[in-house]
Formats: C-alpha cells, sequence, structure tokens
C-alpha cells in the first residue's frame, strides 16, 4: 500500500528532473549558440585538420574581383585553378591595377578603393593603410595561409660559402663592390633589383636588410620583372639578386646561397646538399616554418572588414586556400604551408 502511494511522487519527481535538465540544455545552447539539433559543421582549426574543399561553409555565389602581389603568381596558376574547379559558385577573376605593376601594394590600393573584394599581399599592412581604411569606415585584416622566404641567387660559378645580412646591406647600399671583399673571387658586384615601390619582395628586402632605407646605391641595375633578372643573372658571373624562394631555389640557370645574421649561423634556403641539374632543389620547409632561415615572412589574404559582401569574398577565399587540399597543393608549388 505504502509502495503504491509512493509511485505518483517518484513519477511526478522524474518529470521536474527530465524538465529541468531540458531547460538547462536549451539555456546553455542559447548562450553558447550550439545546436544540439543538428549535426556539428566543419571548421578549419587544429583539432580538425582535415577540411576538403566542400567542406568549407559560407562561401558566396558570384563573380569576385581579386588583386596583388606578383609572388602568388604561382599560387594563382595551380591553387585558385583546382579552387575554382572545386566550387565552380565562387567566380575569382585577377585585375591588374591601372597605370602600374601588380604588387600588394596596389593590389591593398585597389581595396582600399573598392576596385576588388580581396587583395593577396606578401607583405604585412602598413599603418598608414590601416588608418586610411579606418578613415572610410572598416578595418583590414590578414589571414596568413603559407609562409615564404627572400631567397639570395647568384651566377653557378660563385664559390662563397654563404652571405650575411649586414654583407648584403653593404652590397645593395655600395659599401662592398668586389666579391673578395666577402670571401671570393677578384669579381666586380653586379646587384639586380626590382623597383624599391614594386612591391611585397622589395619591401620586406628594405625592411629587414636595408633597415628600413628606402633606396639602393646608384650601381644597383633594377629590372622590371624577377624573370628578365634571373636571365641577366644567369650570364653575369658577378652577380647578385633576390626574389621569393620558390622563384630562386629550383633554377638551374643560377644559384641560391645560404644567408646568416652572421657568419656562424648560415641558413641555407634549399635542403641541403646542394644539387646540380637536372636534379632540381627542394625548398628547405622546416627553415622556414621554425624561423631559423633569417628572411621569412607570410602570403596573407587581405580582407576588408566592413560586415559586407568583400568580407564574406575575403573570408571564404581564406579558409579555403586554408583547407587541406589548398594547403598540399601550395606545398606543391613550392611554398610552406601553414598547417
Amino acid at each position: 500500500m505504502t509502495q503504491k502511494n509512493e509511485t505518483p511522487a517518484l513519477l511526478l519527481s522524474l518529470l521536474v528532473t527530465g524538465s529541468l535538465i531540458g531547460a538547462g540544455a536549451w539555456w546553455l545552447t542559447q548562450r553558447s549558440g550550439l545546436n544540439l539539433s543538428s549535426s556539428p559543421q566543419p571548421s578549419i582549426t587544429a583539432d580538425n585538420p582535415t577540411i576538403d574543399w566542400a567542406n568549407v561553409q559560407n562561401v558566396p555565389s558570384g563573380i569576385f574581383n581579386y588583386g596583388g602581389s606578383t609572388s602568388w603568381a604561382p599560387l594563382r596558376l595551380s591553387v585558385d585553378s583546382a579552387l575554382q574547379a572545386a566550387r565552380p559558385e565562387f567566380r575569382l577573376r585577377y585585375v591588374d591595377p591601372a597605370g602600374s605593376a601588380p604588387s600588394s601594394t596596389s593590389g591593398i590600393r585597389m581595396l582600399l578603393d573598392g576596385q576588388i573584394q580581396f587583395a593577396q599581399s606578401s607583405r604585412p599592412v602598413t599603418p598608414q593603410e590601416q588608418q586610411e581604411a579606418q578613415q572610410k569606415g572598416f578595418s583590414l585584416r590578414e589571414i596568413p595561409i603559407a609562409i615564404d622566404g627572400l631567397a639570395i641567387a647568384v651566377h653557378p660559378s660563385q664559390t662563397v660559402s654563404g652571405l650575411t645580412i649586414d654583407q648584403l646591406n653593404g652590397i645593395y647600399t655600395g659599401r662592398i663592390k668586389n666579391w673578395n671583399q666577402v670571401g671570393g673571387a677578384d669579381l666586380p658586384i653586379t646587384a639586380f633589383s626590382r623597383d624599391a615601390r614594386s612591391g611585397g619582395t622589395v619591401e620586406l628586402f628594405i625592411e629587414q636588410v636595408l633597415n628600413k632605407r628606402p633606396f639602393f646605391d646608384s650601381s644597383v641595375q633594377i629590372v622590371s620583372t624577377t624573370t628578365e633578372a634571373l636571365r641577366r643573372l644567369g650570364s653575369t658571373p658577378g652577380g647578385i639578386y633576390f626574389a621569393s624562394a620558390p622563384e630562386v631555389v629550383p633554377q638551374c640557370t643560377v644559384k641560391a646561397i645560404p644567408i646568416g645574421k652572421n657568419a656562424t649561423q648560415f641558413v641555407a634556403p634549399y635542403r641541403e646538399p646542394l644539387a646540380t641539374c637536372p636534379t632540381r632543389n627542394q625548398l628547405n620547409t622546416s627553415a622556414f616554418q621554425n624561423g631559423t632561415y633569417p628572411l621569412t615572412r607570410n602570403l596573407s589574404v587581405i580582407v576588408k572588414q566592413n560586415n559586407g559582401t568583400e568580407q564574406k569574398a575575403g573570408e571564404a577565399y581564406a579558409n579555403l586556400m586554408l583547407s587541406t587540399p589548398a594547403q598540399e597543393a601550395i606545398a606543391k608549388a613550392g611554398f610552406v604551408r601553414i598547417r
């Protein structure tokens, strides 16, 4: 008899407890933004590193203009084409700047002026660019997708074991004019560079090697493109040039050399030992990733933070570039994957 009287009370207690648990779960989902009624959406994180093209969320449909760094050219050729095949609704159109050569600077300028939806850059956004963006009512966000470095190229006959950052400074500021001053043969140095205003590669060299001195010695020969520079370097025994490592390291007509903060810390941009053609040298990815190679940089997508179409397109492109197949393609293109 006592047991029968206790049964309704027990049922009532279980119902109250279940209601409290359900209410608590509802409150937690509202506070945290979780949706327990659907499966978790994939995200690109360290805990979930294998994301296919198709799993990237919030990819808009339409044609989206972009532009920027020439260092990104190998990625536009290989990775972007694969991206287009995998996500045909997200159509990309590269736009050249009017009246100037493509570069990180021109890409960010076009983004500020509303000519493109996002930019590709091989250098950080400057305080001046960020200030201009804020004056226009938005900000600029950098999303790194790969690691690159600057490699120093010389003629294949060059015998120097490496160069320090200070020696590179001396060569491009005119203090060092002969290879015998840095342990080489008695041979005049012919230094090549693109124009100081040509983009992120030269800007990084000016910042990290020339200590932000914005000009070269008058003896430095200015070239319009890396292709021209490498062609001329291949026929100039005393020549030297700097460029994005993937553009230099695999070359047969020139030779990349180790560099260091001092003469006891030379680090090669290639995997040692140095190979000879037809075997192509491979990038020293571990030295780029751990920072022991002294001239490295991020390749970043520059996104306009304005809660509009530009932001959505830029963030979608960055997330697609951080997906597993894109990172694999980035590595095949000669750059260092960031994840």
